[in-house]
């Protein structure tokens, strides 16, 4: 299941990032994940810092433009080939993106996580650490996801 994963789209802000930050931790793990896998950081932008936040990383970034930004990421998602597709999110506007791609992963974070999302995903995950080392360590995904 995880070795047909090309791709992983990443919520920002409360998922990746705090108030506009990118999370310490994660800045360790970006350039590991991007050995093996195409990063997308898809954001509302909230705090106008994306840009500057991850220009030194290997990865696209979607600056949302819509006034849905939930089909905005579901869209986005479908549009990368879902089955090569995992999600990393936590609020509303994610739940459409975690139920489309093929792993969806809801991050309980400091800003907590919208139930709609959490019910929507495969995997909860209490940190953003967590839930990007399931793709450095893929048997952790396989162990969480038997059936």
């Amino acid at each position: 299941m995880q070795k047909n994963i090309k791709h992983i789209v990443l919520d920002y802000n409360g998922t990746i990032a705090k108030d506009g930050v990118l999370k310490d931790e994660v800045k360790k793990l970006l350039p590991l994940l991007a050995q093996t896998y195409t990063l997308h950081v898809i954001t509302a932008d909230t705090f106008g810092s994306v840009q500057n936040e991850l220009k030194d990383f290997d990865l696209h970034v979607k600056v949302l433009q819509s006034d849905n930004h939930t089909v905005e990421k579901e869209a986005y998602v479908s549009a990368l080939h879902v089955k090569e597709c995992a999600a990393v999110g936590n609020g509303n506007n994610d739940m459409k993106m975690l139920q489309k791609a093929h792993i969806g992963i809801c991050v309980l974070g400091d800003e907590g996580c919208s139930t709609k999302s959490l019910l929507a995903s495969d995997i909860v995950c209490k940190s953003i650490s967590e839930a990007l080392e399931l793709f450095l360590y893929p048997k952790r995904l396989v162990a969480t996801l038997r059936v």
